[in-house]
């Protein structure tokens, strides 16, 4: 049986952990895999493809690797309380929704209560870690902004929700044991509350009055960071306003939320107020992170992947603070950590702790990937394409300086169900087996057996800003409806490219539309509300989680279109080639990353529109078959 325990007040012991499994990765590895197919030998999923033993070979020859479209049947089966009777793994407690989508709708992954005991495993690990390059930690407290979303519940009973939301609500969390590293200015009131707005505000506040025992600033994400910063930059009087006279705003009704601020305000605070009001009144908010918490050593964000674009403006907010990026995690699975979380953002790696999951890794030729085969491999067995695709390597067989695309099987395990008569209830059983997750991973060296990985980026994504993930697909279909709205105006798309524009908070997607008219004569003027609709009809075609982080969360800007001038896409296609593209093989990129190209791009926009409307987003209800 595999052992997730881990105290984070005891820096030898959980050093060691770490250099225990990493030492005999291999080792750990194959025993995740036997205690996988131990527990999960009688699943109807695997039953699909292998009759009688199960070792693991026979499970790496038979079991194929699939996506999410090829597990989401079965998934929903359980979403939607289909009963079976074949018993076998554990109990699924909850199913949780990835920023990742399916049809337009969040991806579910099932999830158990042992899953949260290998979460709150390597949030433990990570306490050590920390303290070897950060010392005093345990002499003050962190300003975490943390918060939930919303939840639904399914046909079947089970509880829908994020990951993070699913964790801070769980005994794992609210139960969990005093650690002198790890004391937070919100308290568990604020975080948990729903509204989010309220939430902000009161951890704010908290974090404000707590300003000199603040060590170190974050949350998960750099985006939602900086969101906070922007909330702050818009609140700040009615904050200050708030502790110069010791009562909390009206409109906070939140009475959990209001109470547990209450109690961290106590009484008014003058003082207090007169320094945050000549701080945030300033001309410039360079360092402002230092100005207010003047002992923070460093900002625990992500700032891998798509959360890279944020870099230099958490540099200007923090003073160029260290940037630590701790954890690399998902919604199939907590994967590891980081090893030196000291090291620049472009120099990140991440180990993946061996005893997490079962890991295999496809070979990705980076220099082929535009061109890779997509895979259609069905649970049932039937088999529409040969999979083109190199076989999946072990944890300690992949090699320093090449590229992989991740693909894990965790312990949840596969389809299944059973009657408890104790309980009077049925339970589901569901989990991923070779489950591509999407990323590309740089393999950078190893840490004894275990190899130390690059996050790269997802796969097909072009566009991000904060939990949303907009691949090509999702773009080509958003704009092909909305450009009908200007072929009544004589004119037609010819070329298009995009861009994550983080320059301001919150960020927003940037269009970049090239127009030719059907006549002769030159584009001379468009109207705007024609242009703006078009704006809004691409958010309205995107996907569910775009839409809510633009609706309910308010964590994305409006989209904009920038209408540039006839012949841009020549002198991009011209930039590229001048960098070493082929013109025989040029493809208009989809998204720019190069500052150069989209230089060329800016400084031939002709009209810039905004979209005026909010798209429509309603919480993700399955439909019962």
């Amino acid at each position: 049986m595999m052992e997730w325990s881990c105290d984070p007040n005891d820096r030898v012991a959980g050093l060691k952990i770490i250099e225990d499994l990493t030492q005999s990765a291999g080792q750990v590895q194959r025993r995740v895999l036997d205690e996988i197919l131990r527990r999960n030998s009688e699943t109807e999923y695997l039953k699909g493809f292998i009759q009688g033993d199960l070792g693991r070979e026979t499970f790496k020859k038979k079991v194929p690797v699939v996506n999410y479209e090829d597990v989401k049947p079965y998934i929903e089966r359980i979403a939607n309380g289909e009963p079976s009777q074949i018993i076998s793994g554990q109990p699924i407690s909850e199913l949780l929704t990835s920023s990742g989508t399916s049809g337009g709708h969040p991806k579910m992954m099932p999830s158990t209560i042992e899953d949260l005991d290998r979460k709150t495993f390597l949030y433990n690990l990570l306490v050590p870690v920390m303290n070897q390059y950060v010392d005093g930690l345990d002499q003050g407290k962190g300003m975490y902004l943390l918060f939930v979303k919303q939840e639904i519940t399914t046909a079947s009973g089970l509880t829908a929700r994020p990951v993070l939301t699913s964790y801070y609500k769980s005994k794992n969390f609210r139960n969990r044991a005093f650690n002198g590293y790890n004391v937070y200015t919100s308290p568990d009131e604020t975080i948990l509350c729903t509204d989010s707005k309220q939430s902000m505000f009161c951890q704010l506040i908290c974090g404000l009055v707590q300003r000199d025992q603040v060590l170190r600033v974050g949350a998960v994400f750099a985006s939602a960071f900086l969101r906070a910063i922007k909330f702050l930059e818009d609140h700040w009087e009615e904050l200050s306003s708030n502790i110069r006279t010791g009562i909390i705003s009206e409109w906070v009704t939140d009475s959990s939320c209001r109470e547990a601020t209450m109690k961290i305000l106590e009484k008014p605070k003058p003082e207090l107020a007169d320094l945050i009001e000549s701080v945030c009144s300033s001309k410039s908010w360079e360092g402002i992170i230092k100005k207010l918490w003047p002992k923070t050593k460093y900002v625990d964000v992500i700032v891998t992947g798509s959360m890279a674009q944020y870099i230099s403006t958490l540099d200007f907010y923090s003073g160029s603070l260290p940037l630590v990026s701790t954890m690399y995690a998902s919604s199939e699975c907590y994967f590891g950590l980081n090893l030196k979380p000291l090291s620049k953002p472009s120099d990140v790696s991440y180990i993946l702790i061996p005893n997490m999951a079962y890991f295999e890794f496809i070979p990705v030729n980076k220099g082929l990937e535009e061109e890779r085969i997509d895979r259609d491999v069905h649970c049932n067995g039937n088999t529409d394409k040969i999979c083109m695709e190199p076989e999946p390597v072990d944890l300690v067989d992949v090699k320093v300086g090449d590229h992989y695309e991740l693909v894990v099987t965790t312990f949840t395990g596969g389809y299944s169900s059973h009657w408890d008569n104790n309980t009077q209830a049925n339970y589901h059983h569901c989990g991923l087996y070779r489950y591509s997750v999407g990323d590309i991973l740089l393999v950078t060296g190893f840490h004894n057996q275990a190899p130390q990985f690059k996050f790269v980026h997802r796969r097909n994504v072009v566009l991000s800003i904060d939990t949303d993930k907009t691949n090509e697909e999702d773009l080509l279909r958003a704009i092909t409806k909305a450009k009908l709205l200007v072929e009544p105006l004589g004119c037609l798309v010819t070329e298009y490219t995009s861009y994550a524009d983080t320059s301001s908070i919150p960020g927003h997607y940037v269009l970049f539309w090239e127009l030719q008219t059907r006549g002769k004569n030159p584009l001379t003027e468009l109207e705007s509300s024609v242009m703006e609709d078009c704006c809004s009809n691409v958010e309205e075609e995107l996907d569910s989680v775009y839409r809510r982080c633009r609706s309910k969360d308010k964590s994305i800007g409006p989209l904009e279109i920038r209408v540039v001038k006839q012949g841009t896409f020549d002198a991009l296609m011209d930039f590229c080639v001048s960098q070493g593209s082929s013109v025989n093989q040029y493809k208009t990129p989809r998204c720019i990353k190069s500052e150069e190209a989209l230089q060329i791009l800016k400084s031939r926009v002709l009209w810039s529109f905004f979209s005026k409307k909010m798209p429509s987003w309603v919480p993700y209800r399955l439909i019962q078959h």
